[in-house]
């Protein structure tokens, strides 16, 4: 298992919590996505760990941007 926590930035609702809990959790391998609203954080588990670039692809499709 391998768990990331990545930062989001743009997420305002519940639309934005599910849109990317969406996208992120169609990546392949991924098991378990959590989505703070708050913090603007997202945590993805996973079998094998992500690569970070698909993160970032998961939540550009959902319309937000990850911070780096």
């Amino acid at each position: 298992m391998a768990t990331q926590t990545y930062t989001v930035t743009g997420m305002t609702c519940s639309h934005c919590v599910n849109s990317v809990s969406a996208e992120a959790g169609a990546i392949p391998g991924v098991t378990d996505v959590q989505v703070d609203l708050a913090s603007g954080t997202v945590t993805v588990t996973s079998d094998q760990p992500v690569d970070e670039t698909a993160v970032a692809a998961a939540v550009d499709g959902a319309g937000y941007e990850l911070a780096r």
